[in-house]
């Protein structure tokens, strides 16, 4: 009866996280509410709910006619700055990250600089493909531990003979890193996120119903720009989620065998 939300604020808990910001909108809120969020307040010392709607832009700003779809994650995160005042992570409510990411994004947030600074977890393009349908990543390059680009890319598949191929930049090696939006950052990057926000509406959106303010997109221009240091946390961990209604039984599949092998108990939060 859990969603995979409930197995990401226990791992996140067990590793020193004690705050939880739920995003969501206001058109789900009944029945997110019903299905998983009564049940939240319990696992955390601190749950709060944020909202992303479409009409949340700057006042000089007008939301072009036929827009109904959320301005992407960089929005996404930018909905919650009025309740966030302290260093934090930033996930997908659909994706299993893995028991060790949450601990060593933790420790990684400790240690950065207020200014400058953010941090991801970088996952095997191998460990994260679907075999139902194509996939979005961000695409990293790394040197020394620290991104040195991250390029979003839309559609990659898993081939038959398990070969992963970009429909545009062709075959991609197994062993990219990609970041799956498994991010930290300081309070201060707010003040940047706004400004990019702001020209991406401004300079990209115009008129397209669809245009997307992503994270990585911003996070890649301020690298470029020498104005961010990212740190890349990797994780061997195999990461699952729910991109495609077939991929439903392979994870609740994933789920039995950890359970299986005693690394979640049934009753999730009896041990915190």
């Amino acid at each position: 009866g859990e969603a995979i939300l409930d197995y990401s604020l226990f791992d996140a808990r067990r590793a020193g996280f004690k705050r939880a910001i739920i995003l969501i909108k206001h058109e789900i809120e009944e029945d997110f509410m019903r299905v998983v969020g009564n049940r939240l307040a319990g696992q955390m010392d601190e749950v709060r709910f944020a909202f992303q709607q479409v009409d949340k832009v700057p006042a000089d700003f007008a939301v072009p006619d036929g827009r109904v779809k959320p301005w992407g994650t960089g929005h996404a995160v930018l909905c919650c700055r009025e309740l966030i005042d302290a260093p934090f992570a930033v996930i997908n409510a659909d994706d299993y990250y893995g028991v060790d990411a949450y601990r060593a994004m933790y420790a990684e947030l400790q240690r950065l600089p207020e200014q400058g600074s953010a941090t991801m977890v970088g996952y095997l393009l191998k460990n994260t493909v679907s075999a139902n349908g194509t996939v979005s990543r961000g695409v990293c390059q790394v040197e020394n531990g620290h991104l040195t680009g991250v390029k979003e890319t839309l559609k990659i598949r898993l081939d038959p003979d398990g070969t992963i191929v970009d429909e545009v930049e062709g075959t991609l090696s197994p062993d990219t890193v990609v970041s799956m939006n498994f991010w930290g950052f300081m309070p201060s990057f707010f003040d940047e996120l706004e400004t990019y926000f702001c020209d991406f509406l401004r300079y990209e959106a115009g008129d397209n119903c669809k245009a997307e303010c992503l994270l990585p997109n911003l996070v890649g221009r301020r690298i470029t720009e020498k104005k961010l240091s990212v740190s890349v946390l990797h994780s061997a961990d195999r990461w699952f989620g729910m991109t495609y209604h077939e991929d439903v039984a392979a994870v609740k599949d994933c789920f039995k065998k950890m359970l299986e092998n005693g690394v979640y108990k049934a009753d999730l939060f009896s041990d915190l």
